[in-house]
């Protein structure tokens, strides 16, 4: 399920898509508005089931994560960091199967 919430500092827009079991497996950019950042969970669920629209980075600490791209290349979103190879792959099945269009909007 996405989660849509607002930054207090900020206060601009970013989602988050968790897992069933209401871990984070996936976090967007901060958006201006409402609107751009609902587009960006929409992008997800048109990429996220797409293995070759993630791309696997290593961090400065020596983890792993991952970013999801959209079509023409932009970043949607990034994973937690990984400590093994088994857990990233997890992750980016696990943003597969979760991905669908359900969301809680947290700004209301």
């Amino acid at each position: 399920m996405f989660e849509i919430y607002q930054s207090e500092k900020t206060r601009k827009y970013h989602f988050r898509l968790k897992a069933r079991n209401g871990e984070i497996i996936l976090s967007g950019q901060a958006y201006k508005d409402k609107a751009s950042c609902e587009n960006g969970i929409a992008s997800v669920v048109k990429n996220g089931a797409d293995e070759s629209k993630f791309h696997i980075k290593d961090s400065s600490n020596g983890k792993k994560y991952f970013v999801l791209k959209s079509g023409n290349g932009q970043v949607i979103g990034q994973s937690q960091m990984y400590q093994s190879d088994s857990g990233l792959k997890n992750g980016i099945d696990s943003v597969g199967r979760n991905c669908d269009s359900s969301c809680k909007d947290l700004t209301d």
